[in-house]
């Protein structure tokens, strides 16, 4: 019976490390077992009012965040992972309309085209547009809050991009 009893303790302990495993899994990325290397060239800003160094800002935001959270080496020789495309808006419009023909808020959105390449399995490619936006204080002049707000937009932006390719699990 103590045999018995040991064992029964054994499976339940096995039961629960697997379970709890199996919880910690799901939050994990799924990167293809091929591929070892990525490359995200240069974005082009096709907005006439952004910034002119919208499309570099937005790449190396990416960059950083596929560095930081996968195995993958950047290389722009035959990489395993493409992500190719631009920032295709950056506008500005007015939200919370008030009495007296003023606004509350002002509304920064952006908008970015990717077309995800896998070189390896071409049945993973895809392209899709990506957006996003922040709302500010209608009394803020745009130049003093844009850094931050635009900083804000491309962290979402790229986690967006980032799940798109890689969080299917």
């Amino acid at each position: 019976m103590d045999a018995l009893f040991r064992l029964f303790k054994l499976i339940l302990i096995f039961f629960i490390c697997t379970a709890a495993t199996c919880s910690v899994k799901l939050g994990q990325i799924n990167i293809p077992a091929t591929a070892n290397t990525f490359f995200i060239p240069i974005f082009q800003s096709t907005s006439p009012s952004a910034p002119s160094d919208l499309g570099v800002e937005f790449t190396e935001t990416f960059r950083d965040k596929v560095r930081r959270e996968t195995r993958l080496s950047f290389s722009d020789v035959n990489p395993d992972l493409e992500f190719l495309g631009s920032v295709q808006s950056f506008q500005v419009t007015a939200v919370a309309p008030q009495p007296g023909e003023t606004t509350q808020y002002s509304r920064l959105t952006i908008r970015v085209k990717i077309d995800y390449i896998d070189n390896e399995d071409e049945k993973n490619n895809w392209n899709r547009t990506f957006s996003h936006f922040v709302d500010f204080d209608a009394n803020q002049n745009l130049l003093d809050v844009q850094d931050d707000l635009v900083d804000q937009i491309f962290e979402q932006i790229s986690q967006d991009i980032f799940q798109e390719a890689f969080g299917k699990w």
